[in-house]
């Protein structure tokens, strides 16, 4: 029986390309911000878009933020996507005085553009240095393109969860995996192929595919 993937409504996030994405492989899921519906789920994907602040406000208010930290308790698949991986760390100079989730260690700050040569935000494909293959990589070769929509950037505090890297101006971690965690900046729900893969490979490890 295939299982379940939560996808959180947290009352600031553009769901339906997720949920799209998906529908497309087959993967059952559901939308929501109940925190019993979150925690019977196999998985859970917490997209993201917009402020860092906004969408802690909405998180706090709703309940989301207390429910995700149970769910990752759990053991369970965690997925961020896009604000939803700067979402698990302390902070973002993006918000001053906001408190994130504080799953991961590592500071968000905003892409540099000392030159003034860089269009910001970072919107389009960049090629992906990965350096771990860990299970949402699998099966994914070379270093493969993916979209990127962001003003603001992850550089983690323990090099051993950055799973891969991409350059745009400046080094930036693509994406972490900690345990049950995984999270990426990029959207792998607008990268094609690559995208549907490691979407696939996180419905596989919620037993979903």
């Amino acid at each position: 029986m295939k299982k379940m993937i939560a996808v959180i409504d947290y009352g600031a996030g553009n769901l339906q390309s997720v949920v799209k994405a998906l529908d497309f492989i087959g993967c059952p899921n559901i939308i929501t911000n109940s925190k019993d519906e979150l925690l019977k789920a196999d998985g859970a994907i917490l997209p993201g878009v917009g402020s860092f602040a906004d969408a802690m406000d909405c998180m706090n208010s709703s309940g989301t933020a207390e429910a995700v930290i149970e769910f990752v308790k759990t053991g369970k698949p965690f997925l961020g996507i896009c604000l939803g991986l700067q979402l698990l760390f302390d902070e973002s100079e993006e918000s001053p005085g906001a408190k994130g989730l504080g799953l991961l260690k590592g500071s968000i700050t905003r892409i540099p553009n000392a030159n003034g040569t860089l269009k910001i935000p970072h919107m389009g494909w960049n090629s992906l240095d990965i350096k771990k293959h860990d299970a949402l990589f699998k099966g994914i070769e070379g270093e493969p393109y993916v979209y990127f929509v962001h003003s603001y950037y992850l550089k983690a505090e323990d090099e051993s969860i950055v799973s891969s890297r991409t350059s745009y101006g400046v080094s930036i971690d693509a994406s972490v995996s900690s345990g049950n965690i995984f999270a990426m900046q990029f959207h792998p729900e607008k990268s094609g192929k690559v995208g549907l893969q490691i979407l696939r490979n996180f419905a596989e490890l919620a037993g979903g595919n």
